[in-house]
């Protein structure tokens, strides 16, 4: 499998009109509110849900071996489902105010993928990063055949500390998503790049893994502390992943003589504004300077009659173009107040705006 294969689950379903009504209800699972009498599914409704699952993973235009990997158990179908609309969200939420606004609509997301970009870095990231935090949450989820909550790990103090709750599973999500993704290639540097990129996104979920106690004992002593590990919202996944787009780094290659395999290092020739610092593994990397995204091309559809906000991102977004100005009236709720007992009384406040987009 080739470097450019490996997200190609994630990034090349994004945004794909089926996705949200790909996951058929028959495959939903018992919450344990059902009477006793429930009667056993019959073969013909165990084979139709096989189906239906089946007809998931083709239609996520997957490589063949992840397609075994995703009928292989009911529960991936779903959970990749919900890493893509997940991951496609959160990119689109951290490039709101930016010129590139992560649309992979047609024809530039096809073109975008095919150059080493900051941009495409992000995909690579972001997308590892969700089937990463989307597995976890679905082991601990019970949506899963092959894994269930998170192993109790080793803490200080056992006396003191049981392990409760339910857990994330990363570390049966991380083998997942490695195995899924595929392994290391040293075929050429763009291969290298992606797969650099696929680990940052992993590596970021798992530094935000934290531990969740509550207390037991009389009166509230905590004499003993149930603990289980979470793993952070996606969205704090998302902001860190772009901090680090912020400080992305270009990068070459180098042979390593020991070895015959190559390395990811600084470009042989330093370009104004490009750090010859040497990544880290927690670096997202590039290779292709971006282009501006200011006009249409094949990367993007430009940022004519984007919506801009004055004094903050129009001289950017609308890359000294100017912007138009347009004035309307809207209605929202006002002077909103709670309502003994349960509800939340408000009143309808008409004002005039301003709404600023990119000229021409």
């Amino acid at each position: 499998m080739t470097s450019r294969s490996l997200p190609s689950f994630f990034l090349f379903s994004f945004f794909s009109p089926y996705i949200p009504n790909l996951v058929p209800r028959s495959l939903h699972r018992l919450t344990g509110n059902e009477p006793l009498t429930i009667l056993p599914l019959t073969s013909e409704m165990e084979e139709a849900a096989v189906k239906a699952h089946y007809k998931v993973c083709d239609r996520l235009k997957l490589e063949k071996k992840q397609r075994r990997m995703c009928r292989r158990d009911p529960g991936v179908a779903e959970t990749l489902v919900e890493a893509i609309s997940m991951s496609a969200l959160e990119c689109q939420y951290q490039f709101r105010f930016e010129r590139w606004n992560c649309t992979l609509e047609g024809r530039y997301r096809a073109s975008l993928l095919k150059r080493g970009f900051k941009e495409t870095a992000f995909l690579y990231a972001i997308s590892s990063a969700g089937l990463t935090h989307a597995m976890a949450k679905a082991c601990s989820a019970g949506r899963m055949e092959r894994c269930t909550c998170d192993e109790a790990p080793d803490l200080e103090n056992r006396e003191a500390w049981q392990w409760g709750g339910c857990g994330d599973n990363l570390k049966y999500s991380n083998k997942f998503v490695k195995e899924f993704l595929g392994k290391k290639s040293n075929k050429d540097l763009r291969a290298r790049v992606d797969f650099h990129n696929n680990l940052v996104g992993m590596k970021v979920i798992k530094a935000g893994v934290e531990t969740t106690c509550k207390c037991h004992g009389v009166s509230g002593s905590c004499t003993v502390r149930t603990c289980w590990r979470q793993l952070s919202p996606f969205h704090e996944i998302g902001k860190q992943l772009k901090q680090k787009y912020e400080t992305s780094l270009k990068v070459g290659s180098t042979t390593n003589e020991a070895t015959g395999e190559g390395d990811i290092s600084p470009p042989k020739k330093s370009t104004s504004g490009h750090s010859d610092q040497i990544p880290r593994t927690t670096d997202l990397v590039y290779i292709d300077d971006s282009p501006s995204f200011c006009l249409m091309s094949r990367y993007s559809p430009g940022t004519s009659g984007r919506k801009c906000y004055k004094d903050k991102n129009c001289e950017s977004i609308c890359c000294g173009r100017g912007h138009n100005t347009q004035s309307r009236v809207v209605t929202r709720p006002c002077q909103c107040q709670v309502r003994w007992c349960c509800y939340v009384e408000c009143k309808q406040c008409t004002q005039r705006e301003e709404v600023y987009t990119c000229k021409d």
